[in-house]
């Protein structure tokens, strides 16, 4: 029986069509939740997260305070994407889950980018898992599908 089920499930993820995997919406879900993480921690812990742009934070209390409100903005950033795409996944849209993940790789290469010019190192914490965004978002929007 239990050899049955595996072999039916084996042939039915074999004959279906990649963006209807279910592990891409697993996987979906997990970046969601290190965006929402990324983005509580900039809020809450504004310095810490600074630090994954490899940015100094600043002495002066006046430059502090803006940097803690910008902190918010980009927490509130990553905390919208990532709701985003567990909105997309639980509603089952995978072709604008997959948009968003894309989108999402797009912010990650502008994050490197800012790294790169501005600090001039530290664009690869971001740059490193944006081809990962790009790829699930790619599968699910169809574009491996026959």
């Amino acid at each position: 029986m239990a050899v049955n089920i595996a072999v039916t499930s084996f042939y039915n993820m074999a004959t279906s069509r990649l963006s209807q995997s279910s592990f891409l919406v697993l996987a979906a879900t997990v970046f969601a939740t290190i965006f929402v993480g990324f983005g509580v921690n900039a809020i809450l812990r504004p310095e810490n997260a600074l630090e994954f742009f490899e940015f100094q934070p600043p002495a002066a209390a006046s430059d502090k305070k803006v940097v803690d409100g910008l902190m918010v903005v980009y927490g509130a950033r990553d905390i919208f994407m990532g709701l985003a795409m567990y909105s997309a996944a639980y509603f089952g849209n995978r072709k604008s889950l997959g948009w968003i993940l894309i989108a999402g790789s797009a912010v990650a290469f502008v994050d490197g980018a800012v790294c790169r010019v501005y600090v001039g190192k530290g664009e690869w914490n971001h740059w490193s898992y944006a081809p990962m965004l790009t790829a699930v978002g790619s599968v699910l929007v169809g574009v491996l599908d026959w």
